[in-house]
């Protein structure tokens, strides 16, 4: 998520603290047709100007779609002007922090079923795989930012900013990055192998998309962070063995 689009999260959010417009929002919702101003301020018992007003803000914060229609059936001069009506939006809001993205594990998971049905595989390749798909995509958002001939610190930032809008928080050390959050915190607890497995083939795919960063994406789980590090690609991967192995659960 970019700054922007967390600014606009709260905006919308924050749109509701107010408990009118908050009441009216519920209201709205509940309908199953677009309202009028009228009908909110009678329902609601607060005055008209007083429900446009929080009607219009809602609007503002696409909380509420707006449309207009003449409600009575006369037509021609002397019809009047068409009433103004809300409807909530289809906009969905939530603002979580540290960012989770269990969006997006949905839809991975949802595709390796399909394709492990398809294909005949096990659902934790087919999800490695899409996985790796994915990790391709924030890759290319990263060399498009970059722009043409990129230097290798230049290309890294852009990846490090592409990592930062799908919540990962990477954090450049010693010659590494280390992601100081998991987007997928919860399933990575509960699923340590299956959703950490499915992380280091996002983060392989970026890095061997982006070999002029001369990182390559290691498995080494932390309290408190994503479990993968891109470290240098001189650097050998460390074997976890012990009570540092994947099969375990999660590091708390």
């Amino acid at each position: 998520m970019t700054e922007d689009d967390l600014a606009a999260h709260v905006a919308g959010v924050a749109a509701l603290a107010d408990p009118v417009r908050r009441d009216l929002y519920l209201y709205v919702s509940a309908q199953p047709m677009p309202i009028s101003r009228d009908q909110a301020s009678d329902a609601l018992g607060i005055a008209r100007h007083t429900a446009k007003f929080h009607l219009d803000k809602l609007a503002e914060e696409g909380l509420l779609d707006v449309n207009f229609k003449r409600l009575s059936e006369r037509r021609g001069p002397g019809a009047g002007r068409p009433t103004k009506l809300y409807a909530r939006s289809s906009r969905q809001l939530s603002v979580i922090l540290p960012e989770r993205r269990y969006d997006l594990a949905g839809k991975l998971l949802a595709t390796a079923i399909d394709d492990a049905a398809a294909q005949g595989s096990t659902p934790a390749d087919a999800l490695r795989a899409a996985g790796a798909r994915w990790g391709r995509t924030v890759a290319d958002q990263a060399r498009a930012s970059a722009g043409p001939r990129p230097s290798p610190d230049r290309l890294l930032a852009c990846t490090c900013q592409a990592l930062t809008e799908n919540g990962y928080e990477p954090h450049q050390t010693g010659g590494s990055v280390v992601m100081r959050n998991c987007p997928f915190d919860a399933l990575a607890r509960e699923h340590t192998e299956l959703v950490c497995g499915m992380n280091l083939a996002i983060m392989a795919a970026v890095t061997e998309q982006l070999h002029e960063t001369a990182l390559a994406a290691r498995l080494e789980p932390a309290p408190d962070r994503c479990c993968v590090v891109l470290a240098p690609v001189d650097i050998p991967a460390r074997h976890l063995q012990g009570d540092e192995s994947m099969s375990l659960r999660h590091p708390d």
